[in-house]
């Protein structure tokens, strides 16, 4: 029987804030345990909570850029439940009314694209934190994340593979950074994914029972988990068993995921509204002035892209992986005016010395400036493409000034037709079986040419003025 995958993710998204979702504890990441929890956040006798307004105009930015529906109105609800992180016995959530409903993210899915709808997203707070690894025999407990704003993404079931997954989760990372309302760190679990995992039949209708993978803080751990979920399912459906609803977690060291618990439905959890918080209401006012902040949107960018710079899809998609590496390409086509070369060399020569030194390309040594000057004198035959990767190793270095390189190198590109012709005739004279082999049919003894002649100018000959004066020379 042939299976087919099916799942939808659920993405917890910390929002930027400096300030948690109902109080004024503060949310920077690495805090010494339990100093950034107040009595807000643990409910603690007469307290009251208060909704963050930046909290909520950041959900506001995400239903904009995602094309999805605002409520007007959507109402904060408590859901009970009971666990050591979490005190206070319930989370304030959004249940019935979410703040953002019925959105779309396209991701691009081999040569083609993907429409994934995304049902809904809404505001809650964190948890606070369990920590198993550093007490023996106990799990201690950190309460600074309880209280930490959360925009929680959840998509129907339109994935199929744990690729698209994958794909679809990278995209709305880039998406949440881009428009600046969390900063993508999973290490620090900013931003973590839960995927709903079940198989069917190819070809029937009806859902198959889902399995939930629970606080994923990495892509490829995303991956692997529901391949392997996947895996275990249809293995248990083929040896005649069922697949029951549970939460499971992965295990990266054993690359497997075990049951947690039962999976709870959400009867389960006794949603009822918080009686503390009065109902949120969004104008038109504030959507519009919102609207009116948001930068050009990825998507966008791609396509202005392919347009103004010439690029294909796939150096488009590239480029707009960040809002600064896509600022950083745009310095750079602007100054010298070569989009595609720009394209390139960020893509290839700078994005390589970046991961070898694991530096952010707004930690670049080279500055957008200085590499397209450098391209410049590309495009000008000032230098070759070799001798160019010669000089950015030297800006990469920080040796100074392009053409300070250029000169204090001896790397300018020798364009003189009569120099290279002498050149060329020397080494035709000096190399007779060479040229034999090649007047014999043996393209690669004129390869062999070619390299003689860079070889006696240090690289430094127009590359296509030797093979033109070759083939006139070898004629």
């Amino acid at each position: 029987m042939t299976w087919e995958t099916v799942i939808g993710l659920e993405v917890h998204t910390q929002l930027s804030t400096v300030s948690k979702i109902f109080s004024a504890a503060g949310t920077a990441f690495g805090a010494a345990p339990n100093t950034q929890a107040c009595g807000i956040d643990i409910a603690l006798p007469g307290v009251l909570p208060v909704l963050n307004k930046e909290a909520v105009q950041k959900a506001i930015r995400f239903g904009l850029a995602v094309n999805a529906a605002i409520n007007r109105r959507s109402v904060f609800a408590r859901k009970n439940y009971f666990y050591p992180d979490l005190p206070k016995g319930y989370q304030i959530s959004q249940y019935e009314l979410p703040v953002v409903e019925h959105g779309k993210l396209k991701i691009r899915v081999g040569e083609g694209e993907k429409i994934i709808r995304i049902t809904r997203a809404h505001l809650e707070e964190d948890a606070g934190k369990s920590l198993h690894e550093d007490f023996h025999g106990m799990t201690g407990i950190d309460l600074n994340r309880a209280g930490t704003p959360l925009l929680e993404i959840v998509s129907e079931p339109d994935l199929r593979s744990a690729e698209e997954a994958v794909t679809y989760a990278r995209t709305l990372h880039t998406l949440v950074t881009w428009i600046d309302i969390c900063d993508g760190n999973m290490q620090e679990g900013s931003f973590r994914v839960d995927a709903n995992v079940s198989v069917r039949p190819l070809g029937q209708a009806e859902f198959g029972t889902r399995c939930e993978i629970k606080n994923l803080n990495s892509f490829r751990f995303l991956e692997a988990a529901i391949r392997y979920e996947a895996r275990r399912q249809i293995e248990l459906l083929e040896d005649g068993g069922m697949v029951r609803q549970e939460t499971r977690l992965y295990d990266p060291d054993k690359g497997e995921t075990r049951a947690m618990r039962s999976k709870e439905d959400a009867h389960d959890y006794r949603y009822f509204p918080d009686p503390d918080l009065l109902p949120l209401e969004i104008g038109d006012d504030w959507i519009e002035a919102t609207r009116a902040q948001m930068p050009e949107l990825p998507e966008a960018m791609q396509a202005r892209f392919q347009q103004q710079y010439g690029l294909p899809p796939y150096d488009a998609a590239v480029l707009t992986g960040s809002r600064a590496l896509a600022a950083y390409f745009e310095e750079v086509a602007a100054a010298c005016g070569q989009g595609k070369l720009s394209a390139n060399w960020v893509m290839g020569e700078l994005a390589g010395a970046l991961n070898k030194a694991d530096l952010d390309v707004t930690q670049s040594p080279v500055s957008g400036a200085q590499l397209a000057k450098l391209l410049a004198r590309i495009h000008d035959g000032t230098l070759s493409g070799k001798l160019a990767k010669q000089v950015f190793e030297a800006l990469w270095a920080g040796e100074g000034d392009v053409d300070a390189v250029v000169d204090a190198k001896g790397l300018r590109q020798v364009s003189d037709s009569a120099e290279i012709e002498q050149i060329v005739e020397q080494v035709l004279a000096a190399n007779a079986k060479s040229v034999e082999e090649f007047r014999a049919g043996k393209e690669k003894a004129f390869n062999a040419l070619v390299g003689q002649v860079m070889k006696a100018t240090k690289g430094r000959a127009n590359p296509a003025q030797v093979n033109e004066l070759l083939k006139k020379k070898l004629a």
